[in-house]
């Protein structure tokens, strides 16, 4: 078997409070697509909601489960600490504007070299934007934001583990990242992707996560297609991980399996992607259920929240 290497991250899955106030802050004021409202399979009473480029392509997809109410989480070790979203070159002049006119508190930092801008959504999870060339533009125009400054996916994640170097080993030699070097505190590695693709680990400890609205559940990592991911289970398996089975997530198939640092790594499949079951036109618009909850509709439909995509007033 030849060892799989991954093209980067698939998708970011957070927990967070009022599902308007999610939907709100990730198309009206990030511009983002939302791609496929469904429910959590584990818990159907609550929405699982997807935002992604125009095509919800693996490498842009920010998942979440918003529970009204939840108690507040604390990012820490065990957790992605920052997700990072990247734009066009030339954008983050119109990107730091468009925060501001929201009233979101941003800050700027450097990283190896490239600037970022750094802020919160509504319930407190940490993001951040970056301009990078690499990757394709977005197709999905939303509330003046063109494709020449519209998010095109995910830049990558800022991982905060218990165990750095080993998390570190774990990317290199079983996920296939590249080691590109150090810079103070920050370890970065970058995968063959366009998309999601670096990683950067601080050396130094932060105190435990724990996990509530405004903390990252998990990161997935991209499997080229079905027959890969069942050879990424074994992978995995045989550096010593303990992944799950493989499970049937609709959209993409997925295996779970915890890193030395305490952060809950998946692997997903590329394929069938979020038009399997409803057209491309117009993801998204209608709630989705799995076969196997169907017949349950109308009572899951009576418990949700009503949730409307809708354009902001900034002013």
């Amino acid at each position: 078997m030849n060892k799989k290497v991954t093209k980067g991250i698939h998708h970011i899955t957070a927990i967070v409070g009022n599902p308007q106030e999610n939907v709100d802050f990730y198309t009206g004021v990030l511009g983002l697509r939302l791609v496929k409202k469904t429910v959590n399979f584990d818990d159907p009473g609550t929405y699982h909601l997807y935002f992604g480029n125009d095509g919800g392509r693996p490498g842009t997809i920010m998942t979440f489960f918003p529970w009204p109410g939840a108690y507040k989480g604390r990012i820490g070790t065990g957790q992605v600490g920052v997700t990072t979203f990247v734009v066009p070159e030339g954008a983050l002049d119109f990107w730091e504007n468009r925060l501001s006119a929201f009233k979101i508190s941003v800050k700027k930092e450097k990283r190896f070299g490239e600037d970022y801008l750094q802020f919160e959504d509504p319930h407190g999870l940490q993001l951040e934007i970056v301009a990078r060339q690499e990757g394709p533009e977005s197709e999905w125009n939303f509330d003046g934001i063109s494709r020449n400054e519209a998010v095109k996916g995910f830049g990558g994640a800022v991982l905060l583990s218990g165990a750095p170097h080993q998390t570190a080993d774990l990317l290199e030699q079983v996920m296939g990242l590249e080691k590109v070097g150090q810079e103070g505190n920050y370890l970065r590695f970058r995968a063959v992707g366009d998309l999601g693709n670096v990683i950067d680990i601080p050396l130094k400890a932060s105190p435990m996560g724990q996990m509530g609205a405004g903390t990252v559940h998990h990161i997935a990592w991209r499997a080229k297609d079905v027959e890969e991911h069942q050879e990424w289970q074994k992978q995995v398996a045989n550096s010593g991980f303990h992944p799950t089975q493989i499970l049937d997530r609709q959209y993409f198939n997925a295996i779970y399996f915890r890193e030395p640092g305490g952060l809950l790594f998946e692997i997903a499949t590329d394929p069938p992607g979020f038009d399997r079951d409803e057209p491309a036109e117009t993801m998204g618009e209608q709630l989705m259920l799995p076969p196997w909850l169907e017949a349950k509709r109308e009572q899951i439909e009576a418990v949700l929240l009503p949730v409307t995509v809708r354009t902001l007033n900034s002013k």
